[in-house]
């Protein structure tokens, strides 16, 4: 009898492939985008021309989720407290939202205006969908709009329906909602006692499974239900929050990962992939990651998935009103765009994400004194003005956004 690990015991969370499945998801949703937004696949996502159930986007959306249900359970169980484990949400999330919004609003946005006005003035006046009221509507995650100042006109997005300056954006409102519900969970010991986490968790599955098989109205009942999109997002969450909760229960076994990817793929060419291949794949996907160690340094200078996610659909957008799919044809449009991209997010990651990272288990000393506990410094270690200086970026744009999300309430 073969014996079989489990997957705690294999899954070593510092050396992993997890960082390259990322990078690789965010680049699906790239591609499977340019679509819709630049005319090419037919003008609709990758994926849409053989499932009527999700696109390759979604497939990576799904793997976003599942990992993150994965390793933000693993965060809260380990977090010191429930407001370190919260503070470490923000620090990840919100300096590159914050960043985006601007970026888009007040360079994309302008470069988007001036090709289709020839001229810059008029941008800053426009009376709807002002670039000061795409930051204040959207920079709490909620995307509360999605134009800015009727730019974009020529895309094919725009021509379709996708008025939009970040299309992908979407998701982040929901992953952040998880969040706070595994925070809600282990406020009360739901993930220690971890069988009322699994009973959530596992009632969320269920509840997915109703909405694939069409029984019943969920909506009726809890109306967040009635965007099928809630669950279709939730569910992975839940599933990897389930894995997290039992992972030495989870077998770990290199025949059952290549099936599980198998079975993903074919739910998602032939039906069935909310009801079994979303967890097909995500089996297929913590198995690749964790047997794959050869990828672990992927991201050892920089973490570009985030930035890319948030970054691609602005970036393809102005592409697309400049007409660089007419100019250099589909190949050299996506080329543009992943080079656009990655700079970006490196930059993105250096000035802005990094140092936000860096103040993680940052402890001040007036809040260590209220505390009765010793300061602590901000990782990457040293005092001096230079080591300083690294968080001048995110001052400056943490000053910005606030100015830019008053004056756009005011205004």
């Amino acid at each position: 009898m073969i014996a079989v690990r489990s997957l705690g015991e294999a899954f070593d969370p510092r050396h992993n492939s997890i960082g390259f499945l990322r990078w690789a998801m965010a680049f699906m949703v790239i591609f499977s985008h340019a679509g819709p937004v630049a005319g090419i696949f037919g003008g609709v996502d990758i994926g849409a021309q053989w499932g009527a159930e999700t696109s390759l986007g979604g497939v990576a959306v799904t793997g976003f989720f599942f990992l993150s249900g994965m390793l933000i359970t693993r965060s809260m169980v380990r977090s010191r407290s429930p407001f370190r484990y919260l503070w470490h949400r923000v620090a990840r999330i919100y300096p590159a939202w914050f960043l985006i919004l601007v970026v888009t609003a007040f360079l994309l946005a302008p470069l988007a205006w001036h090709h289709s006005q020839g001229t810059f003035q008029g941008f800053l006046s426009f009376p709807d969908n002002s670039p000061w009221d795409y930051v204040a509507n959207n920079f709490t995650l909620v995307l509360n709009q999605w134009a800015i100042a009727g730019t974009g006109g020529s895309t094919h997005a725009v021509q379709v329906g996708y008025n939009t300056w970040n299309g992908s954006a979407w998701t982040l409102m929901y992953e952040f909602a998880c969040y706070l519900g595994i925070l809600a969970l282990g406020i009360i010991g739901a993930l220690r006692a971890r069988i009322v986490g699994a009973l959530v968790a596992g009632g969320l599955l269920l509840l997915s499974t109703f909405q694939a098989l069409h029984i019943g109205d969920l909506g009726s009942v809890v109306q967040t239900f009635s965007n099928p999109q809630v669950l279709q997002l939730v569910a992975p969450f839940a599933f990897g929050t389930l894995v997290q909760l039992y992972i030495e229960k989870v077998p770990f076994d290199d025949r059952l990962g290549i099936a599980m990817l198998v079975i993903a793929a074919l739910c998602w060419w032939r039906g069935g992939w909310f009801l079994f291949g979303q967890y097909a794949f995500a089996y297929g996907l913590i198995w690749f990651g964790t047997r794959v160690t050869a990828l672990s340094r992927w991201d050892r200078h920089a973490d570009l998935s985030y930035g890319i996610y948030i970054a691609g659909w602005p970036v393809m957008f102005l592409a697309a009103e400049y007409g660089l799919p007419e100019r250099v044809g589909a190949f050299g449009y996506l080329l543009v765009v992943i080079v656009v991209v990655h700079v970006y997010a490196y930059l993105s990651y250096m000035l802005i994400e990094k140092p936000a990272l860096d103040l993680k288990n940052w402890m001040p000393r007036w809040l260590a004194r209220i505390r009765g506990v010793d300061p602590v410094a901000p990782s990457g270690g040293g005092a001096g003005l230079l080591v300083r200086a690294r968080f001048v970026p995110l001052v400056l744009l943490l000053i910005a956004t606030t100015a830019l999300v008053v004056i756009g309430v005011v205004r």
